[in-house]
């Protein structure tokens, strides 16, 4: 007997229909339900759903505003937050989001004239506080951020972001010290806030702390923003408390390229312990690291992996050998060019009439340090002798570089360079290298290379500081600027050891 169905039922729709017959109020508590729980892609589309209707509905325009900005498409956002503070002018939450994003689009100083606007509404609000000196930070402005972030401390003291802040500033005033402190207590307030919990750790090597400082550096894998994803393997991580001999162990690369020419050499200390070791690295540097001691097999990032007993990330090596100052590994050289490649360049180099020094003055942009740590050529060429034949080391020449370059009479092969066993090739015919802090720097210091490094007034954690040498790379020879964003005196004194060098 068949059953007659009931008028009232709906047949199954699907989502697009679904959303079509919720109300907008209804969709925009779906949409927040939806963002509070990650999931962008369901918010995003619920809200322009919203929006299809209604552009002019300011809970949907500010929702996407922050969906765009979580998802890193800040002129979307500041677009969207823009449109939605023309709606209610006075909103406090939609001025500091506005500034938030003009920051990460690098339009500093309209974000402060939104914050001033939000702080005129409020004088009390303490965020607004923390947003301008965030903001008046990328100015450089930092008597005047620090002054921003006492503001919002003052107003609440238990604003945990604000003494993060001010531990930044602090650390880039040279105030080690006082910027712990601040990065302790903000993680006194907020224990889970691993962004804080990384920052002391970087700050702790910094000064040379690095029984505290390796402990603190595991805290990268709980921060969302950290620039490499966790690896979640279902065996076990190795920190060194495990025996392994007769295990195999797999190291992964995390970070950038020099950091896994930076930590690989830790490779043999573990193959000394009895395992076999699998390292994962990226495709530019497998040619490389081939013959590395302690390496039995070698795979490339993304391909297969073999079985494995315990894995760990590259940078959590030094805490599971307890390295400290007087401990660290410094093999030199630890890493060799091909010589096929070796005799290619010089080859291609010709008969050297003149000392070869290789050049090295930007990195890559998407860094978050870039504009502290590169130089623009132009700056560079008029402290080069004449006297001496110089050779990029760059793959990559930005735009604003390439006049200088085409002006001068650097050699540059470009795209010529297709790993990094080339440029090892490269390095390892010249006379000397100079770099500021990338990978490359990383490269000569492997290959036992003279190498003089140009580093910013705030060096990053492994340069230490007050030195000029370095204790992972005998070879190296650190200048160091004596004020924020001025490399004048780093120059000059690269001129005068340049000419002593011809």
């Amino acid at each position: 007997m068949s059953t007659a169905e009931s008028p009232s039922a709906v047949p199954p729709q699907p989502a697009a229909a679904q959303q079509a017959t919720l109300t907008p109020p209804e969709a925009i508590v779906q949409a927040m339900a939806a963002y509070n729980s990650r999931d962008w892609a369901k918010a995003e589309q619920l809200c322009r759903s919203v929006l299809n209707a209604d552009a002019n509905i300011f809970s949907a325009l500010n929702l996407l505003g922050a969906i765009t900005a979580q998802t890193q498409r800040s002129k979307e956002a500041a677009e969207l937050f823009g449109r939605a503070i023309a709606l209610m002018p006075n909103n406090i939450l939609v001025l500091n989001n506005l500034s938030g994003a003009l920051k990460d689009l690098k339009r500093f100083e309209e974000a402060i004239v939104q914050i001033e606007r939000a702080i005129c509404i409020e004088p009390d609000h303490a965020q607004a506080y923390s947003n301008r000196g965030l903001a008046l930070e990328e100015l450089r402005q930092l008597p005047a951020a620090l002054a921003s972030y006492d503001r919002a401390i003052f107003i609440n003291a238990a604003h945990a972001e604000a003494h993060f802040n001010r531990g930044n500033v602090l650390k880039a005033l040279g105030q080690f010290d006082a910027a712990i402190a601040n990065f302790d207590i903000a993680v006194s307030i907020r224990p889970d806030f691993a962004e804080a919990q990384w920052s002391r750790s970087l700050a702790l090597l910094l000064v040379g702390d690095f029984s505290n400082g390796w402990a603190s550096y595991e805290w990268r894998w709980k921060w969302d923003a950290f620039s490499s994803p966790k690896r979640n393997f279902s065996q076990p991580l190795w920190l060194g408390a495990e025996a392994i001999k007769g295990k195999t162990l797999l190291l992964h690369s995390e970070q950038g390229l020099g950091d896994t020419i930076q930590f690989c050499r830790y490779a043999k200390y573990a193959a000394d312990l009895g395992a076999n070791v699998v390292m994962e690295v990226p495709k530019p540097l497998v040619k490389l690291l081939q013959g590395l001691a302690g390496v039995a097999q070698f795979v490339e990032t993304g391909g297969v992996l073999p079985a494995f007993d315990y894995h760990c990330p590259l940078l959590s090596l030094p805490l599971a050998f307890k390295t400290n100052l007087n401990t660290i590994p410094a093999p030199s050289p630890y890493l060799h060019s091909d010589g096929s490649k070796f005799d290619f360049w010089a080859r291609k180099l010709g008969v050297r009439t003149k000392p070869r020094v290789g050049l090295v003055w930007s990195g890559g942009t998407p860094h978050k340090n870039d504009r502290n740590r590169s130089l623009a050529l132009q700056s560079l060429l008029p402290y080069l002798p004449d006297t001496i034949e110089y050779i990029s080391l760059q793959m990559e020449v930005r735009d604003a570089d390439q006049p200088a370059l085409q002006s001068s009479a650097i050699r540059h092969f470009g795209e010529a360079l297709e790993d990094f066993a080339d440029t090892a090739a490269l390095c390892d015919l010249m006379d000397l290298v100079i770099s500021v802090d990338t990978a490359v720097t990383h490269l000569a210091g492997s290959l036992g290379k003279r190498t003089w490094v140009l580093l910013p007034h705030l060096p990053d954690w492994r340069w230490l500081l007050d030195r000029a040498d370095s204790p992972w790379y005998p070879s190296l020879k650190l200048y160091r600027q004596e004020r924020i964003a001025d490399w004048t005196g780093v120059l000059e004194r690269v001129k005068a050891d340049l000419t002593m060098l011809t």
